[in-house]
């Protein structure tokens, strides 16, 4: 019984991967099976690969099954009590150097594309550094000067309707659409790691050390991520929260906070100068 269970959930597994972009969500759902639906090129590759090594490994899977089978039929002491002696089959030694190495080449060419389009970046139109702290994240636009984002975990008791538990953050990375943003990622303590599923996006925060990784958002909307690295006993609390908007938002936004970053250095400095009074 527990063996036709497992088979039945690979089943519906194996459905629902295949079918994982028909439904769209920008966020873990509950009970949900396969990877969450694109928003970039690069995820849309990502799960088209992911989807061709499950055909491959489905197939290999069941041809050693029924090879097991035949044997165990065919080849089993009562059917067969006089064994052949045979040692060597030239076609069958090599069949089976030959096929592996089509299917590690058929595997390999779509592989190394994929990686060569995730780690070459292409030429950004927005940079934004993204630093992990313990436990939280800070975003910092270097294209924009004075705009700096502390995002911290919202708590389940100031949880707002449409809010997921978790995975919802008090401020977000706010990205324009259609647009490649260059993501510099480091940390200021351990090491964390930056993770946007729907973008195709994970690479590690290491302290000293800055990583860079991309994407280019084709959707408006409010995509979630997590610290993929264990980084201590609120690892689970620092979710990433990416908002998309449109570009004209997100220059509206832009401008927004660097006047709030002009009110607050403004005000700094009076205080500095009263002080000095």
């Amino acid at each position: 019984m527990r063996f036709l269970n497992g088979i039945g959930l690979y089943a519906v597994a194996f459905m629902a991967t295949l079918f994982s972009g028909a439904v769209a969500h920008a966020e873990p759902v509950e009970r949900g099976l396969g990877l969450q639906a694109p928003v970039t090129e690069v995820m849309r590759d990502i799960i088209s690969f992911h989807n061709m090594l499950l055909w491959i490994i489905s197939a290999i899977v069941l041809f050693v099954l029924a090879l097991l089978i035949i044997v165990m039929v065919r080849f089993n002491a009562k059917a067969n009590p006089v064994p052949s002696k045979t040692t060597h089959n030239t076609m069958i030694e090599i069949a089976w150097t030959v096929i592996p190495v089509i299917i590690l080449v058929i595997i390999a060419i779509p592989s190394f594309r994929l990686l060569y389009k995730q780690v070459v970046i292409p030429e950004a139109e927005l940079t934004v550094k993204a630093i992990g702290y313990q436990w939280y994240w800070g975003y910092e636009y270097p294209d924009h000067p004075g705009i700096s984002i502390i995002s911290n975990m919202i708590e389940d008791a100031d949880l707002q309707p449409g809010q997921p538990r978790l995975l919802a953050a008090d401020e977000a990375m706010v990205v324009p659409v259609d647009t490649t943003v260059r993501v510099i990622v480091t940390a200021a303590d351990v090491i964390h790691a930056f993770a946007v599923p729907p973008f195709g996006v994970k690479i590690d925060a290491i302290p000293g050390r800055l990583n860079e990784t991309w994407f280019r958002a084709e959707k408006t909307g409010m995509y979630y991520g997590q610290c993929s690295e264990l980084c201590g006993t609120r690892h689970a609390f620092m979710p990433i929260n990416v908002k998309v908007v449109t570009k004209e938002e997100f220059e509206e936004w832009t401008q927004q906070q660097q006047a709030a970053a002009s009110n607050d250095n403004v005000k700094v400095a009076e205080i500095a100068g009263t002080e000095l009074r």
